[in-house]
């Protein structure tokens, strides 16, 4: 601020109202001098007055010198209008910059009372291997070790280390330290596990974003180790970042091809991105390696149906049917074999469903609408009735009244 002179300030400091010109400031300097002179201050006053004067002969000599190199010689009210803008702007800018200023203050104040509580003490023993790293966070890297400390007293004595990593310091357990030998590399295996600790740590606090960054670290010391790559899509998966997700599943379906579980979930991601015919592919590679496994049966059966591969749809859930019924399943089989025109199969489908599931609302539902389009108006009646008991909306009762106005066919007199 101090590069920017207040227009608007000088001219309240010399009483001046715009346009006004150097004989304007000359004279408003002089009627000033008269007013607040230290001579005739009161007793005690005379700095007070000599500061003011002083500040109106600074405001003057700049005002003069503006006026000079001004057009004609005068600064106009749009001149003063412009620089009352520009001082305020500057004034903002600054106090931002200090607001600014404050808050990494204080956020470096906190982190250093959170991460380096020790920093005021001096070690409690020597240093003997200088660099190490965390073992619960390794992706902090190799660290400089500062000091040893000691908290507690008795048997509950903790022991501390300082630690000087590239984004800061940070206080952390000695035992959760691995010392580094710069001499020779690390096995890869060692940093396997290293990742994998710190990745199920992170994942235990939520942060799957976390922790597949660190398992990105452990899947490059070994690129076929099957819990690391599974573990990594799973964390990609939570993170919501599908395409990684996608990509180490795909990872993993190389390195362990014949088993479920790598096409199960690769079925599960892709049918999240909405890649259904790929979910497809990778449901019937999980149901061919799973043979007994229903619910895999019924993920296919699912998908194919949104396909429209209707056939095949009905092959795969009645092959989850016998090996697991379900209501979820028994409906989708409803459904598809509802589009091939087979009423008498989504009828069966329906019955089976209530059977299996009597306090199913959807079930009884599907099982009305599809009597309805039989001449069983009186099953249907009954289960638009049962329907209803158990909390069906608005659809059955208009169902249920549309059947009451079918006439009944009867057998004629013989």
């Amino acid at each position: 601020m101090a590069n920017v002179f207040d227009l608007e300030q000088a001219m309240l400091l010399l009483e001046l109202e715009p346009p006004f010109g150097v004989r304007d400031v000359q004279l408003a300097r002089r009627r000033m001098a008269k007013r607040w002179h230290p001579d005739i201050a009161p007793p005690g006053r005379q700095g007070e007055h000599q500061r003011h004067l002083q500040a109106i002969n600074d405001a003057a000599d700049e005002l003069e010198s503006l006026a000079e190199g001004s057009r004609g010689g005068r600064i106009s009210a749009n001149a003063v209008r412009v620089s009352a803008d520009a001082t305020r702007q500057a004034r903002a800018a600054e106090g931002q910059r200090a607001y600014e200023a404050e808050q990494r203050a204080r956020k470096a104040a906190a982190e250093r009372a959170t991460h380096d509580p020790f920093g005021s003490r001096l070690p409690d023993h020597s240093v003997v291997h200088r660099y190490a790293r965390c073992l619960a966070y390794p992706e902090w890297g190799v660290g400089s070790v500062t000091g040893i400390y000691f908290s507690g007293g008795g048997d509950d004595i903790q022991q501390w280390a300082r630690v000087q990593f590239s984004h800061g310091i940070r206080t952390v357990p000695a035992g959760s330290l691995s010392f580094v030998n710069f001499s020779s590399p690390d096995v890869g295996a060692d940093r396997v596990q290293r990742f994998m600790t710190a990745a199920t740590h992170a994942m235990s606090s939520g942060e799957f974003a976390l922790a597949a960054q660190r398992l990105i670290y452990a899947r490059d010391a070994d690129p076929t180790n099957v819990p690391v790559l599974r573990l990594m899509t799973l964390a990609f998966w939570q993170a919501g970042n599908l395409e990684a997700a996608a990509r180490a599943v795909r990872d993993w379906a190389r390195v362990d091809p014949h088993r479920p579980a790598a096409h199960r979930f690769a079925a599960r991601i892709y049918e999240d991105i909405g890649a259904i015919d790929l979910a497809a592919e990778a449901a019937e590679r999980a149901a061919s390696y799973a043979p007994g496994d229903a619910g895999e049966w019924e993920r296919l059966g699912r998908l194919r149906l949104r396909l429209h591969q209707l056939p095949a749809a009905i092959e795969a859930l009645r092959r989850a049917q016998s090996l697991q019924p379900s209501v979820e399943g028994l409906l989708d089989l409803a459904l598809a074999s509802s589009l091939s025109g087979d009423l008498g199969g989504e009828l069966s489908a329906c019955e089976a469903a209530t059977r299996l599931e009597p306090e199913s609302v959807d079930a009884w539902v599907r099982l009305a609408h599809a009597l309805a389009r039989t001449d069983r108006i009186g099953a249907c009646l009954a289960a638009c009735a049962t329907a209803l008991e158990l909390g069906a909306g608005a659809e059955v009762l208009d169902l249920r009244e549309h059947m009451r106005g079918v006439e009944q066919r009867v057998l004629p007199a013989a």
